[in-house]
Order: C-alpha cells, then structure tokens, then sequence
C-alpha cells in the first residue's frame, strides 16, 4: 500500500533517563511532549524515516534543585541548547517486533551516532478528540526504544568526587523511549479492503479483524 505517514501524540509519547548515584542507587528523569514523525512502508519497513525532537527544558526528576542543576550548564546548558533531536539513518529488523534504529542524536549542540532497540508494539483504533467531541476512529501504534549513551560523548561531563573514588553521577545513562504514533489522518487505514471487493471474499492471511490491533505490522523480516 506504500508509504505511511504518522507523527508522536507529544501527550503520550516521552522519554525516560537513568543514572547512578552516588555509586549505590538509581535517579530518573523524565522528559515529556516529545514530538516526531515517522514514514514507513508495512511492506518495507527496514527503509522507514524517523525523526524526534525533545524539549530538554521539561526535565522532571521530582526534586526542584536537581532539576535546575540539570537544565544549568554543567549538565544540558538549556539556555543556549533548550532541544534535542534525533534523526534516523538505518533500520534493521532482528524479528517480527524487534528492530535496531540507528540515527543522529544531538545533545547540547554535539551530535553522535545512537543506536536504539525498538520493540513494537502494535496497532489499535482508538477514539480521538478535538474541540470536545469524538473525531474518531484513529489508529494508534506504539513502540518502546532503549539505549545506553555515555554522557561524556555529548558534554554533559560535570561530577564530583565521593569516599574511595567514586562519583557522584555514573557515566553511562539509560535512556527509555516510549512513542505512540497516530496515522495521519490523510492516509488510509492500513487495514482497509478495496472498495471493489466483493462481501464474500476473505482477507488476507494475517490481516487483522476490524476493530482488532495489526499484530503483525511491520510484516517484512
């Protein structure tokens, strides 16, 4: 069917962070209203395109100081570099739901290479809202995208000392992307059967019921 196009919904889509402290436990940060795209053929989708934009700004990790400690410039240095961005240069696909996209992120105006693993989670019709009332059907797809990046690569390298050498911030950091991707309402459903086909014809094999999520898009392998 071609080429599908869908953006992030930034209200459900977001990322997560984590890194050691102290040398004994975890902190987390979130960033939220990620926004993006993605172009992908269902038939083809190891040539898919993908971007991302993150509003650095945003960092939560539930305790005031430390966040404007990470939005300073001795961590994000929002104020000259308030967006990250991430841009897709290859897709591989390891299985039916399990993919590496590798890409471009750039953090405080360094960019590096990142490769994400990315699992798919599947399709559903949903209900859609605007200007309170249901503008629906839409279909929605979901994907959860993880990686380690060593801070250092991209600047962010302030830390101190603690007991015995340690630190007080890891190196590496975790990083957890959850998208929910929304068809543009311009392209068709994936789902939908030609108009000339007749009522007694059966779908495909593997196509889902109507109503039912697309388990097995992407379907390449």
């Amino acid at each position: 069917m071609g080429v599908t196009r869908w953006f992030f919904e930034p209200g459900h889509t977001g990322a997560e962070f984590r890194a050691r402290h102290m040398m004994v436990t975890y902190v987390r940060g979130q960033l939220k209203n990620v926004r993006g795209s993605l172009e992908v053929d269902p038939g083809d989708p190891e040539n898919a395109r993908v971007e991302a934009v993150v509003d650095a700004t945003q960092v939560y990790t539930g305790q005031e100081q430390r966040d404007a400690h990470l939005r300073s410039a001795d961590f994000f240095d929002c104020e000259t570099h308030p967006e990250w961005t991430f841009t897709g240069t290859g897709v591989h696909q390891a299985s039916a739901t399990e993919f590496e996209v590798t890409g471009d992120l750039t953090i405080r105006g360094t960019t590096r290479p990142v490769t994400f693993q990315v699992t798919y989670l599947g399709q559903w019709d949903t209900p859609w809202w605007e200007d309170g009332r249901d503008a629906g059907p839409r279909r929605r797809a979901g994907f959860t995208a993880t990686t380690r990046l060593n801070r250092h690569d991209f600047g962010v390298s302030w830390n101190d000392v603690v007991d015995r050498g340690g630190v007080v911030v890891s190196d590496m950091v975790d990083v957890t992307v959850d998208v929910e991707a929304v068809l543009d309402k311009a392209q068709p459903e994936i789902d939908q059967p030609e108009e000339d086909q007749p009522e007694e014809d059966q779908p495909e094999a593997g196509q889902p019921e109507e109503g039912r999520p697309e388990e097995a898009w992407p379907q390449a392998v």
